[in-house]
């Protein structure tokens, strides 16, 4: 009689063995410089996150990097940046086209994390680097000047990883998972910004200058909130100063003057504490009305007489 004895081996997963791979985390400080929140354009940068693991030669391991809102907060559209009781609205994301958005697994609002498989070698080691793009959002124009902050705490930053079965999504790497819990800052500098614009004055076909005639031009100041500004226009192509500003035909000349009030009595110049005017942003357009008048004068010969004057900003 011949006896077969079959043994049959089960291999389990045991706690220990499903914790024998370790990961270190860092990312770097998600820095934006010279935001200009006046500007309709977006100001991007990009931060790395910075992956060392070890564990099973051969085996892969499945990372979920949940990034929450942090120290500056978030609504359903933005995460935030402060700087007193101001915020600045940014973003961050898991493409380059900024149109993924890296969120969290631990809040309700838009975005998940990305899913990262990181196959370890022979020696059981592996390490990557991924991108963390960051976007602050233009057309912040009430946005006061400064320096705005956040940041991630350990209570932000849930970094779930085990080894990949392969048929789980995130989180469920794993029935045994680990924790991590990276620290990382981020800070933008707006900067003080004003922009410009100005319509033409014209005094319209005239006979004889015998009498004033008066109309009104006007220039159009935007500046970041709460940023003093002054707004001076310069002599003309004369260079004869606020009161002797002169419009030209070859030779000839029509005299003319800019004011500030529309009583035609503060002249309006290019010297500041003198005869600028200035006002604050509000991070909207302020108009800013030119009373202009040419006076009674000995009438030149007929045609179109003109000047230009330079309008400049200071802030």
């Amino acid at each position: 009689m011949i006896r077969r004895l079959f043994a049959v081996l089960i291999a389990t997963a045991t706690p220990a063995a499903a914790l024998a791979q370790s990961c270190n985390f860092s990312i770097s400080p998600i820095t934006f410089t010279n935001v200009d929140t006046l500007s309709s354009s977006n100001t991007d940068t990009t931060a790395t996150l910075a992956i060392n693991c070890s564990g099973v030669s051969l085996t892969t391991i499945r990372i979920c990097p949940s990034i929450g809102a942090g120290s500056g907060g978030a609504t359903a559209s933005s995460r935030q940046m402060i700087s007193g009781g101001s915020t600045l609205n940014y973003q961050l994301y898991q493409d380059s086209g900024r149109s993924v958005i890296w969120g969290s697994y631990n809040w309700a609002l838009p975005g998940t994390p990305p899913t990262i498989d990181l196959p370890l070698a022979l020696n059981g080691t592996g390490s990557t680097n991924v991108p963390v793009y960051a976007r602050v959002f233009g057309g912040q124009g009430t946005v006061p000047p400064g320096t705005y902050t956040t940041s991630f705490s350990a209570t932000d930053d849930d970094f779930v990883y085990g080894i990949s079965l392969g048929l789980l999504p995130c989180p469920n790497v794993n029935a045994v998972l680990q924790h991590a819990h990276p620290t990382f800052t981020g800070s933008a500098t707006v900067l003080a910004n004003c922009t410009v614009a100005a319509t033409d004055i014209n005094f319209g076909s005239q006979g004889i200058l015998a009498a004033n005639i008066d109309t009104t031009g006007s220039v159009s100041v935007s500046c970041t909130s709460g940023t003093a500004y002054n707004v001076g226009l310069d002599d003309g192509h004369q260079n004869a100063g606020p009161a002797g500003r002169a419009m030209a035909l070859g030779a000839s000349r029509v005299g003319y003057g800019l004011y500030r009030d529309g009583a035609r009595s503060l002249q309006w110049g290019n010297t500041i504490g003198t005869n600028t005017a200035g006002a604050t942003g509000s991070g909207s357009a302020q108009p800013l009305t030119i009373y202009a008048r040419v006076p009674p004068q000995i009438t030149p010969p007929a045609g179109t007489y003109q000047d230009i004057i330079v309008v400049t900003v200071t802030y």
